[in-house]
């Protein structure tokens, strides 16, 4: 039976892209909708397109008409660093692969310059999964400290009370299956928000990613290795119900294609911990010397 756990402050709610203050959740209605509680969570549908990096530039263009950027994004946009954690089988990457219409995975992430983690450095510990075409997450934020702890030293750690059961069921995860880091992805996102009509969706540009399958150390100076072509963008339209009229049509009219492509299981496979899958994105961008991926050194 799990320890029961001790009681503690609260710790802060988060958007699904992004952690937010309490004054920031008060003085922007879109956050305030992604963030009800402490224990974050929320259902959504989620579509995936492959597009080469200009036609994803022109496509930003086209959303910027209709959607605000998020206030993090900035020129930039920020990045995403996650750390997966699977069965010594892969069960969760199998189970993605075979498609079972309920599957889930658990990770720890955090948001912006992976260089600046320590030990008080607030992440999110999330369970992402898939029930039919839904997608639910749930997640708690903690200090980076607290996370380990939980996720790897397989420890209760301190927790407001309306946490509670999401952490004990991290805690049996994490017992039962023997869950350890399998790998490491990061990414560049700009992400746009709808309004009015269009509140609760939200369409997401990611760049450059990345990976690996050691340092799990989210503050780790690391070496990282392209684990999708660097030529290539990874857009994702996330709608609470429906997707609107004129982003179907945007679509259709730009030609795009929806994919089948998760960022875990792509890491898994470009560093050879599993076999490629039929729903692998193939990368041009190899180095001839050893035929892997492209080292990426930097952020």
């Amino acid at each position: 039976m799990l320890k029961r756990f001790r009681k503690s402050a609260a710790s802060a709610a988060g958007s699904d892209d992004q952690p937010v203050s309490a004054a920031e959740s008060a003085g922007d209605q879109g956050h305030r909708l992604r963030a009800p509680s402490r224990l974050h969570a929320f259902n959504r549908y989620e579509i995936k397109y492959l597009v080469d990096v200009p036609e994803a530039a022109a496509l930003r263009e086209e959303i910027e008409q209709r959607l605000d950027r998020d206030r993090h994004s900035g020129d930039a946009g920020y990045g995403i660093w996650s750390v997966y954690y699977d069965t010594r089988q892969l069960r969760f990457y199998w189970e993605k692969i075979e498609g079972l219409k309920f599957r889930r995975k658990l990770r720890v992430r955090h948001y912006g310059d992976r260089f600046a983690v320590d030990d008080a450095t607030p992440v999110f510990v999330e369970i992402k999964q898939r029930v039919n075409r839904v997608t639910q997450k749930r997640r708690v934020c903690l200090p980076y400290a607290d996370a380990l702890r939980l996720c790897d030293g397989r420890q209760p750690v301190e927790h407001d009370p309306s946490q509670r059961a999401f952490l004990e069921e991290v805690l049996d995860l994490v017992l039962r299956l023997d869950l350890r880091p399998v790998a490491v992805t990061g990414y560049q996102r700009h992400a746009y928000l709808g309004r009015d009509a269009d509140v609760g969706l939200r369409v997401t540009f990611d760049q450059r990613i990345r990976g690996r399958d050691r340092d799990f150390h989210l503050g780790a100076d690391a070496e990282n290795r392209l684990i999708v072509p660097a030529g290539k963008s990874i857009v994702e339209v996330k709608a609470d119900e429906r997707v609107p009229y004129w982003l179907t049509d945007l679509s259709a009219r730009r030609n795009l294609q929806v994919v089948r492509v998760s960022k875990y299981c792509q890491s898994v496979e470009a560093h050879g911990l599993a076999p490629r899958s039929i729903f692998h994105v193939p990368d041009h961008d190899l180095d001839p010397g050893r035929g892997r991926p492209t080292v990426l050194s930097e952020a």
